[in-house]
């Protein structure tokens, strides 16, 4: 049933979530799921209801939700990422859709330590939270945590190795796709990668589809080989040198992180190679304090964390509503086209 006011009829006061409901034109019980983050809606719906809540100024009384649904409307956030390179993104996207529901995330860095972990873990469930999304600065699988109650989890970035849980990735696959079709659709044909450790799972996976990408296009990497080492511009720098004279006719470089990119065009640039003229650089991470300073400003993935941090935000929601979504959920990467390329 529809709740109807005639205009201008509500009392003097603080607005209640009957008036928003009447606004809104919807149940009063729509309403309550709406700022709840809860039940299935259209999104235009759910939108009509926070736009009264706005024009109306209405706040919810928190303590009063909580006492009746016996949740506490807040979510924890666990990094491994102290430095907030790759969390940051994923909490910004998680609270846009967090806040939708007027759900408060509460952030706490790990930095890699297991202890530290358990400590956040207990403070997080002494205040009751109603779900926990870890992440981290790394796409390598990671344990489910340890020792928790029956609180809703979902993984962000980097996945659960426990196929049962519910997990959000970059698909880094499809990444290293875009990367390689860029420079194949420039003419590039004698493309080399250079890459970070061969124990990070993103270096072994995206040098892993790169090198599938240009078989299937029956070409190989101009050295015959991927060079594994740092993720680091000094890296970047003695690699392409390395490259260079092995390969003399590379007239690519594919980089599995912005920092190698950013070091490959200094190298290329001290030796007179002209940057996309002669051999293009592509990069991967869409890191702006990299990938803008580089000269020429660097062609790059965009993994979209963001976007990977929102995801993981409705699935845990769906996951707090008893309508979980185990499996691994892939996010599409994004080719940022610069000078570089």
């Amino acid at each position: 049933m529809l709740v109807t006011v005639a205009p201008g009829s509500r009392s003097a006061g603080p607005a209640k979530l009957a008036d928003v409901a009447a606004r809104a034109g919807v149940s009063v019980g729509t309403a309550s799921k709406a700022l709840n983050g809860g039940g299935r809606m259209r999104p235009e719906t759910r939108q009509r209801v926070l736009d009264a809540v706005d024009a109306l100024g209405f706040r919810p009384n928190q303590h009063a939700q909580s006492l009746h649904t016996g949740r506490s409307w807040t979510v924890g956030l666990m990094t491994t990422d102290g430095i907030g390179r790759f969390s940051t993104p994923v909490l910004l996207g998680a609270e846009d859709a967090l806040g939708a529901g007027k759900i408060s995330v509460l952030l706490c860095d790990t930095r890699g330590d297991a202890i530290r972990e358990q400590h956040h873990l207990r403070n997080l469930m002494d205040r009751r939270v109603d779900g926990i999304i870890v992440t981290g600065r790394r796409t390598d699988p990671r344990p489910p945590l340890d020792g928790i109650e029956a609180v809703p989890i979902v993984y962000a970035l980097s996945p659960s190795t426990d196929p049962t849980d519910t997990s959000v990735v970059s698909d880094d696959r499809g990444g290293a796709v875009l990367a390689v079709e860029h420079l194949l659709a420039a003419g590039r044909t004698r493309i080399a990668h250079i890459t970070g450790p061969e124990h990070h799972a993103a270096a072994r996976d995206r040098a892993r589809h790169a090198v599938e990408h240009l078989e299937r296009a029956s070409l190989g990497l101009s050295t015959g080989r991927v060079h594994h080492g740092e993720w680091s511009e000094a890296w970047g720098r003695r690699a392409a040198d390395a490259v260079l004279r092995t390969a003399p006719d590379t007239d690519a470089f594919f980089c599995g992180n912005d920092q190698i990119a950013r070091g490959v065009a200094d190298a290329l640039r001290e030796r007179g190679v002209n940057v996309p003229g002669d051999i293009a650089v592509v990069g991967y991470d869409n890191w702006d304090t990299m990938a803008l300073a580089s000269r020429p400003p660097l062609t790059t993935i965009d993994m979209d964390l963001t976007e990977i941090g929102r995801i993981a935000a409705l699935r845990l929601l769906e996951a707090i509503d008893a309508d979980p979504a185990p499996g691994v959920h892939t996010v599409p990467c994004r080719l940022i086209v610069r000078e570089s390329s």
